[in-house]
């Protein structure tokens, strides 16, 4: 079997210091490179705390219910990744994006036009609570909490009991990204930089790796 090698060493030259200080001039805060302050803030004094961390979990959606309460632009950007998993989505909203409108007449999707209603998350697997109604989003995750649901909540993310990383997808490869909350701002610009560091060949490894493994499963 040929030798298959990993492609060249990357340089993730967003490591430079330079371009980080331009970067993170942009989002207001100072970095000092000698003792690794940001902000202010000494990293080695001031670790994240344990609670910000999530158990990282990978859902298979195919063919199971979620539903969407809500229908602006982060639901929309939630129900594409929903029917990209092929889950069967439930959108409940008295109103619209275009997109959803859209995906609903094409019936890749139900749309109930109405607001939110206890019991509206009986049959669901998992639910998302995406309206601009702080109070509507706390009863769909109480409700869903009650029920031994998973609720992803946009606002605020505390009343649900799971939240959506960040995550480069790119020739098969999926890579899911969290700072715990502490600043998504750079959870963004690291999806960035690894979506540039997968280009370099990886996807095409992971090809030739996987059809190494399928000969050696029929030759053992």
């Amino acid at each position: 079997m040929a030798r298959i090698s990993a492609p060249k060493q990357f340089e993730v030259k967003a490591a430079g210091t330079g371009r980080i200080d331009k970067w993170l001039s942009k989002q207001n805060l100072a970095y000092g490179p000698s003792n690794e302050r940001m902000a202010g803030v000494t990293t080695k004094s001031s670790p994240l705390p344990l609670s910000s961390m999530h158990y990282p979990l990978f859902l298979d959606l195919a063919d199971q219910s979620v539903v969407v309460i809500g229908a602006g632009g982060v639901a929309t950007r939630k129900v594409r990744t929903l029917l990209a998993a092929k889950a069967r989505v439930t959108v409940i909203s008295p109103e619209a994006k275009a997109t959803i409108r859209s995906l609903a007449r094409s019936k890749r999707i139900r749309w109930v036009r109405r607001p939110y209603r206890r019991g509206d998350l009986r049959a669901a697997s998992l639910a998302i609570a995406a309206t601009n109604d702080l109070a509507v989003n706390e009863s769909v995750c109480a409700e869903a909490k009650r029920l031994g649901l998973l609720i992803n909540c946009i606002a605020p993310p505390s009343a649900g009991n799971f939240i959506v990383p960040s995550h480069v997808r790119h020739g098969g490869i999926s890579l899911a990204i969290s700072t715990g909350g502490a600043s998504p701002a750079f959870a963004k610009r690291l999806r960035h930089d690894l979506e540039r560091f997968l280009g370099h060949g990886y996807p095409r490894l992971l090809r030739r790796m996987s059809a190494a493994r399928r000969v050696k499963k029929k030759t053992s």
